[in-house]
């Protein structure tokens, strides 16, 4: 083999090999801390001044109704050869309007030099900002916003050996930014194992790169390094001072976590699981188990700490409102035009208990997502469930329509459910774990409606949306969310339908389970939101 075709092998096992983050925390003294919150401030505000340039090229390349009637027909044909040339005359246009990446790539450049950071930040951030503009050209993106003051980005170097390098001392990892040099802390057993992996690999990085080579050829596989990739510095302000964590992305999958005893932490079980996601509830049927419990909920704290949130936010808008008077109309609403707001002391420590609080509630709902997924893949290796909709579920009506008493209907629908409860959030992070862990992840197509049939009628019963304890047609009463969950169990694989033997077959044996739920959720005065129980 010619040095020509191993580097080509090799960039092949890179680009097909998994990846994953090491998170840790680093080792600065606090006034490097402070200068590397300094720098992360300098990259937000280049970032803003490349935002402000883009933005105002896409909304004049989108004003002109060339553009407009061009994007429309592109949608509206399905001949190929006409969506070519639609296609060609799109990309002219936005290079004519210099809404393209080489064009953000290069007006970075002289802004980075501007704020005085370095050229790979810079050209990092750049890339964050084309994302933004892809998103507007090619995604459902509106437009592409700025950074607020105090929104610290991560600093992201995406060269091993550039930014931020790797280099190994006295058996330890070692880092540089500038003339700052840094480690890490290593808390537990699984940041151990990974970081002797990552040293490992780099004692002997030839060795292991022909060694994934000849796999890739010889099995078809690719093996785990542990070669770093690249670092990203991220600062955080928790409890009023700032925090540097370490983002460490390495080649290979990540090493198995273990108990206090010595035991997998996580077991992976064989068998399907039918999930129902609500705003704030998922309930979920599977062989051995069934389920229903609030979402991203950790004990009975979590409701408490939701109230706090709001309480405080109103005392906020208490104290601006009380320092900045000019700015309101006489019926409270905020005057328009530009204004000038003043802040006082009691709102700026409001304001940090404020975000201090919400930091804390947004840790914990990702870590209940994570136990609540883990658990579900305890039960079994396919989920399946319906399609995302909790951004549909979020946007406000847009018909005024009044009930019955001449009254006008609410125009709101589930955004602040959707906020504390992150159901978006659970249905990614379980279509992650299934996926990364060997199982399988499945949305049934819109035409299932799960929440809709009666496998005793054989039949689709349209029920309100407030029906929530339900009764089959033979008489037998269930709970909505979960009878959902047991028809999306009877998916069938081969015909993406319900399979209508297996609902017959399971439901008395899974009924009594339901039953003795209920009754345990009874017992133990249990708050599950929206169920009916």
């Amino acid at each position: 083999m010619t040095d020509a075709e191993y580097t080509k092998l090799l960039k092949k096992y890179h680009k097909l090999s998994e990846r994953h983050v090491l998170v840790v925390e680093t080792d600065m003294p606090y006034p490097d801390v402070l200068k590397v919150a300094a720098l992360s401030d300098k990259i937000r505000k280049a970032g803003n001044e490349l935002v402000g340039l883009m933005r105002k090229n896409y909304d004049q390349l989108f004003r002109t109704k060339r553009y407009r009637k061009l994007l429309s027909l592109y949608g509206r044909t399905d001949d190929e050869t006409r969506r070519k040339d639609l296609a060609r005359q799109l990309k002219e246009m936005q290079e004519a309007y210099h809404v393209t990446w080489e064009f953000c790539r290069k007006a970075m450049i002289p802004i980075g030099k501007k704020y005085d950071i370095g050229s790979i930040f810079a050209l990092t951030k750049a890339e964050d900002v084309w994302c933004g503009i892809e998103k507007c050209l090619y995604g459902n993106g509106k437009t592409i916003h700025f950074s607020k003051y105090g929104e610290l980005p991560c600093m992201r170097a995406k060269q091993a050996n550039r930014g931020i390098p790797i280099s190994v001392k006295d058996d330890r990892l070692q880092f540089n930014l500038g003339k700052i040099v840094f480690g890490i802390k290593i808390k537990d057993r699984f940041q151990q194992e990974e970081v002797q992996a990552v040293l490992s690999y780099l004692a002997g990085p030839e060795v292991r790169d022909r060694r994934a080579v000849d796999t890739l050829l010889e099995e078809a596989y690719c093996i785990d390094t542990y070669r770093p990739c690249y670092v990203t510095l991220v600062p955080k302000m928790i409890r009023g001072r700032y925090r540097v964590y370490l983002h460490l992305v390495v080649e290979g999958r990540a090493k198995p976590k273990y108990d206090k005893n010595g035991n997998y932490r996580h077991k992976y079980e064989k068998g399907t699981i039918g999930a129902d996601i609500g705003t704030q509830t998922v309930a979920y049927t599977s062989d051995t188990e069934v389920g229903l419990k609030n979402l991203a909920e950790r004990g009975n704290s979590i409701q408490t700490s939701e109230r706090k949130e709001r309480l405080l936010y109103r005392a906020m808008d208490r104290s601006r409102r009380a320092t900045n008077p000019q700015n309101y109309n006489p019926d409270g609403t905020i005057k328009k035009g530009c204004k000038t707001w003043e802040y006082s002391n009691h709102y700026r420590k409001l304001k940090a208990r404020h975000s201090e609080l919400c930091r804390i509630n947004a840790i914990n709902r990702q870590l209940a997502i994570n136990e609540d997924v883990n658990h579900l893949r305890s039960l079994g290796d396919t989920f399946v469930t319906e399609p995302k909709n909790a951004g549909r579920l979020m946007r406000r009506a847009k018909e005024t329509t009044k009930n019955n008493s001449g009254r006008f209907n609410r125009k709101k629908r589930f955004g602040k459910s959707v906020r504390n409860r992150c159901p978006g959030g659970f249905q990614a992070a379980a279509e992650n774990k299934f996926k990364t862990t060997g199982g399988t992840y499945i949305e049934v197509p819109n035409s299932y409606r799960a929440s809709q049939y009666d496998h005793t009628a054989d039949d689709y019963i349209k029920k309100d949306l407030s029906d929530r304890m339900y009764c089959l047609q033979d008489g037998t009463e269930v709970q909505r969310d979960w009878y959902s969950s047991y028809i999306l169990y009877n998916y069938d694989k081969k015909t993406r339908c319900i399979d209508k033997d297996k609902c017959n077959e399971e439901f008395e044996r899974l009924y009594e389970k339901e039953k003795a739920l209920i009754a345990w959720i009874r017992a133990n005065e249990i708050k599950v939101l929206n169920s009916g129980i």
